[in-house]
Parts: C-alpha cells; sequence; structure tokens
C-alpha cells in the first residue's frame, strides 16, 4: 500500500487542512507525556485536532490544546483515534545501566522504579486505541520490553544530530526518512564520561527537558505520514 496522498510541502505549506478533509468528524490525536506540544503542533499545523497532555504545564505557547493530568488516564478516555505516547525513560534507559548496577550489584530500588517504569509503557502501548505510536530510547534488557518496530535518527529527517530513539508502532506504518543530513555530531554524549574522554556532541549546555523534545523534522513527518496512512485506510 502507497501511503502517498500528499507531501510533506502540501501539507506544512498551502493545504494546511487537507488531513481532515480525508478524515472522518471528530478524529482525535493524543500526544501523551508531551509538554513542549512539538508533536501536537506538527498535527495542528495540517489541520488534526491534537492535544498534547502531561502532569506538567505546557510549554509549547499552546495552553488551549494542553491536558494538565494523568496521560493513562487520557489514553484510556476512549476519546482518542491516535496515539503518540512518550513514556518517562528514566529508569528504563540503557543510558542509566550504570546506576542499576553500580558497583556491580543490582540496585534494587532502581529495579523497582525501573518495574513501575515499565508498567507505565505497557500501559501506553496497550490502550484501547486504534494507532498507537510509543517512543523511548534504547531499553536495558533486564526490564523485557518487546521489541521496537523501528529505530530513526534524527539525521534522517534534516538535523544535524544523532539521537538513537526507538518505535513501537501499532498499526501505523515505519517513518520514511525525508532529508539526510551526512555532517552530523551525537546530540547528547553516550553517558556521563563521554565528554571528559573528548567524544563530540552539540557544544551547548543540554537539560533533561530539552533532551527528551521531540525533533522537529522528526514530528512532521510523524504528522504527514502517518495522518497519509490512517486517511488511505479510510
Amino acid at each position: 500500500m502507497q501511503f502517498n496522498l500528499f507531501t510533506d510541502d502540501e501539507c506544512l505549506g498551502s493545504s494546511p487542512n487537507i488531513a481532515n478533509a480525508m478524515l472522518p468528524a471528530g478524529f482525535r490525536v493524543l500526544v501523551a507525556c508531551e509538554e513542549s506540544q512539538t508533536v501536537c503542533k506538527a498535527f495542528r499545523n495540517i489541520g488534526v485536532e491534537a492535544y498534547s497532555c502531561d502532569i506538567q504545564d505546557c510549554s509549547g505557547g499552546k495552553p488551549e490544546w494542553h491536558i494538565k493530568g494523568d496521560a493513562i488516564a487520557e489514553a484510556y478516555s476512549g476519546k482518542y483515534d491516535l496515539m503518540i505516547a512518550h513514556p518517562p525513560c528514566t529508569y528504563l534507559s540503557k543510558a542509566g545501566a550504570r546506576w542499576l548496577f553500580k558497583g556491580g550489584k543490582l540496585n534494587g530500588e532502581r529495579y523497582e522504579l525501573g518495574l513501575k517504569a515499565k508498567a507505565f509503557f505497557e500501559a501506553m502501548l496497550n490502550a484501547p486505541i486504534k494507532h498507537i505510536a510509543v517512543e523511548n530510547p534504547t531499553p536495558m534488557k533486564i526490564f523485557g520490553l518487546p521489541k521496537h518496530s523501528q529505530r530513526i535518527e534524527p539525521y534522517a529527517f534534516g538535523h544535524k544530530f544523532s539521537k538513537r530513539t526507538l518505535l513501537w508502532l501499532k498499526n501505523l506504518p515505519l517513518l520514511t526518512p525525508t532529508k539526510f543530513e551526512t555532517d552530523y555530531v551525537p546530540y547528547l554524549p553516550s553517558n556521563t564520561g563521554g565528554k571528559k574522554r573528548g567524544q563530540k556532541a552539540t557544544p551547548k549546555s543540554i537539560s533533561q527537558k530539552e533532551s527528551s523534545k521531540t525533533f522537529e523534522g522528526v514530528a512532521n513527518a510523524m504528522a504527514v505520514q502517518w495522518m497519509n496512512a490512517v486517511a488511505a485506510c479510510r
């Protein structure tokens, strides 16, 4: 099946409401665990009714598109047709392995927090929504998350950075790269010792909030390509 009803430029340029013209009335998108509203606004830019949801206030400047509250409750509310979820990864990510096994011993408290994070992740993945994408960095094997559907990098979507991200997809196609950048650096050092070893990375200091924000090129690809796919199947 070809998902080529419209292009990125067509959606983000002269035809901002083309997606809604192909979708039934009341089609809604939930972007769970997102305060930046980057993905939410990408869907809004093509005329799709999308809402971000997080326990924090939004920083994207569109509070009318933001639900401050429990993302799991919202995901199970029955109001949405598509969800992109960004569950917390602090205790699941492979980058935190040195803390889980500090001194060569399993940190029981951190392991329990990882199990709670896994339960949250699985609640998102198994929500009663037809189309789902869950995004996270590479998890530690000890937590036994299901195999991911796709690995993506910002440099495949027009950004001069690498930052490996995994997607778990339900009733959605794999994302197709939109613009490859060959001259890129890691967005973050691979671990806290990377910078000390001279590992190249983005020169500015990146906060935890910034590091969890979806790159705009990726967000735009999600909105355009996945709305193409959903519309083509209707």
